[in-house]
């Protein structure tokens, strides 16, 4: 029987095409509007998903506090999916990562621990701190480490994702790109769209200045949530075909040309997204379709300067 609750509302996002800063001769450009989701990002999909399995193989019971360490995405889906079922969650974070998040995580009632980054960077060094902290609080059995970067329940949640867009195109999807940040959305989705048609290219994206995927270099940026120092193991469940770099400065302006060009108003990671996407689509040329995806929205990051100049 439907019930009328807060996770109920998680999916069913929108698809929309690009209608003003895609240039002539140039494929159609996608994007699946996931900060329609409650805490407005994808990764609502991915909480609901890790928490209910969780549930269902009783590793997860009343009175327990669900633990996570994050960028401020996964804290804030979990802490919505939590609040909703009754567990406490403690986030552990970053002063990297955009202080909405951290705001955010706390009037959802989660407890919030920070480790401090250099500089405010996203370091290599920085999301293994976070996990190994993490990993020794989950010790106590009072605890529940949901594992984002290795737990495949997440791929439940993200084959819907695939579902939706098979969907809603209703036509060939020749190319499904994303940035990689546990590797869970980009191989739940691209599952499903490989599962329908084995020729859709699936490219991982990254910052090129940590160009690990591409090139085996580590480096720092300061894009939330993708680029973790280290190749998530839900990766490699995923049968990608290529990985690209997109300069940050570059995902930066496509998110300012987004809002005010399109409408859309997401955060760094979908303009790294969106640029990339119109990329390979100007490689493909028209009859072609290349679907991305709006990871979380802009509001997030009013503070960081990502909307400025």
């Amino acid at each position: 029987m439907q019930t009328h609750t807060i996770t109920n509302t998680v999916g069913n996002t929108p698809l929309v095409k690009l209608q003003n800063i895609v240039p002539a001769g140039c494929a159609d450009i996608y994007v699946k509007l996931e900060y329609f989701n409650p805490t407005g990002a994808y990764k609502d999909r991915m909480a609901l998903a890790i928490i209910e399995g969780a549930e269902k193989r009783g590793e997860l019971r009343p009175g327990m506090t669900v633990i996570e360490c994050t960028a401020g995405g996964t804290g804030l889906a979990m802490a919505l999916v939590c609040t909703a079922k009754g567990y406490k969650f403690k986030a552990i974070t970053s002063d990297a990562f955009a202080k909405e998040k951290r705001d955010s995580l706390r009037i959802f009632g989660a407890e919030v621990e920070l480790i401090q980054s250099e500089g405010g960077k996203i370091t290599p060094d920085l999301v293994p701190r976070m996990i190994e902290y993490t990993k020794k609080l989950s010790e106590d059995p009072n605890y529940y480490w949901t594992k984002q970067f290795e737990n495949t329940d997440a791929f439940k949640g993200y084959n819907n994702l695939g579902r939706e867009i098979l969907a809603q195109l209703n036509a060939p999807v020749h190319v499904f790109c994303a940035a990689q940040g546990t590797g869970g959305m980009i191989t739940g989705t691209s599952q499903v769209l490989k599962q329908a048609d084995p020729d859709t290219r699936v490219i991982v994206l990254e910052p090129e200045s940590a160009p690990l995927l591409s090139k085996g270099i580590k480096g720092a940026h300061s894009v939330d949530g993708i680029g973790s120092g280290f190749i998530p193991p839900l990766l490699q469940y995923c049968n990608y075909n290529e990985a690209q770099t997109v300069d940050e400065a570059e995902a930066r302006k496509m998110a300012r040309l987004l809002a005010a060009k399109e409408g859309i108003l997401g955060g760094t990671s979908t303009g790294l997204n969106v640029y990339a996407a119109i990329r390979i689509g100007k490689e493909l040329g028209p009859g072609h379709n290349v679907v991305t995806v709006a990871c979380d929205s802009g509001m997030k990051y009013m503070s960081g300067g990502l909307f400025e100049g």
